[in-house]
């Protein structure tokens, strides 16, 4: 009991602090990709796609209804099944390639032993701790190294709650 009695006087004396914790989380944070980096680790499994909009290297895509890939999301249930993380740039109509499982070297800093997840931003990716209520939850790997993701996608259907 003297435990919880000392975190709660600590709160009460840093008022900003209480403040923030009853605050709604407005933002994400999104893992920050260099596209030049993004590299498929040997034996990852790969398909050659069609971009259906303006595509970077390390942003997540799904495929559309017109048979393209364009930039999944966690807003909405079509967007958030993922087909893959793309390994090259491409515009509306040029080809893609895609990982669609295995290791991939990410071109960021990632967290070892954290799980990453599509992000409501289109195309990102973030830490499963940054999913909000009503965000679709599709887990798309572990991170092995600082710098490794081991892709296994998992595009659930279910949104947060």
């Amino acid at each position: 009991m003297a435990q919880f009695t000392r975190v709660r006087a600590s709160r009460r004396a840093n008022a900003e602090a209480l403040v923030n914790l009853r605050r709604p989380r407005a933002w994400y944070v999104d893992i920050t990709v260099t596209a030049g980096s993004v590299v498929p680790g040997s034996g990852a499994k790969r398909e050659n796609v069609t971009a259906g909009a303006t595509i970077t290297a390390g942003e997540v895509v799904y495929k559309a209804t017109d048979g393209d890939y364009e930039l999944a999301d966690a807003s909405a249930l079509a967007t958030s099944r993922v087909a893959g993380i793309a390994l090259n740039g491409a515009s509306a109509g040029q080809p893609l390639t895609i990982l669609t499982e295995g290791l991939i070297t990410i071109g960021a800093t990632v967290a070892v032993g954290t799980i990453y997840v599509l992000s409501a931003a289109a195309g990102k990716i973030a830490p499963d701790v940054d999913i909000i209520a009503t965000e679709f939850i599709t887990i798309l790997g572990v991170a092995t190294t600082t710098g490794i993701i081991k892709v296994k996608i998992n595009a659930s259907e279910v949104a947060h709650a």
